[in-house]
């Protein structure tokens, strides 16, 4: 039993590190984000996009276009109904959202591109005052070369 007390305390112990981690969190984060973005893109696309387009097309509304198959295996049942209208909404989401990852995604890369700059930049600057140094230390090293050569007289070769 006290195995059993321990292997549970050691199970939740890991289980605790593995929620806490920054990972999981942001995943969790990111998938709440996601599905209420999703909620209002579909709304959007039912109750603002669709319906103009349906006024467009003529007086139709997508949520009632349908084909009705005779159901031809059980005859006393009611046709199936095949929902096009729906999916036709259901792929105008999708366009959407699409477009917003892409938009999202490609800022992202921007913003990465900037930091790299930025990155870079700063190393050439520290290698700049590195290369700095490195003339101060070849001109003093120039400097002490001459005063050997000037203290030595052409007598001494």
């Amino acid at each position: 039993m006290a195995c059993l007390g321990r292997c549970c305390t050691n199970f939740c112990k890991e289980f605790k590190a593995f929620a806490l981690r920054g990972n999981v969190l942001d995943l969790a984060i990111g998938i709440i984000i996601g599905t209420a973005f999703t909620n209002v893109v579909q709304s959007l696309v039912d109750d603002i996009i669709t319906p103009p387009f349906g006024l467009i097309l003529g007086g139709v509304d997508f949520v009632n276009l349908t084909i009705k198959m005779k159901n031809f295996v059980y005859q006393d049942q009611p046709p199936v109904v095949i929902r096009y209208g729906k999916f036709i909404q259901t792929i105008i989401s999708l366009i959407i959202v699409a477009f917003a990852l892409f938009f999202i995604i490609k800022a992202i890369n921007h913003l990465h591109k900037i930091a790299q700059r930025n990155k870079t930049t700063s190393e050439n600057d520290l290698e700049n005052e590195v290369t700095d140094e490195v003339k101060v230390l070849r001109e003093i090293r120039d400097l002490l070369a001459r005063q050997s050569i000037v203290k030595c007289s052409p007598n001494e070769f």
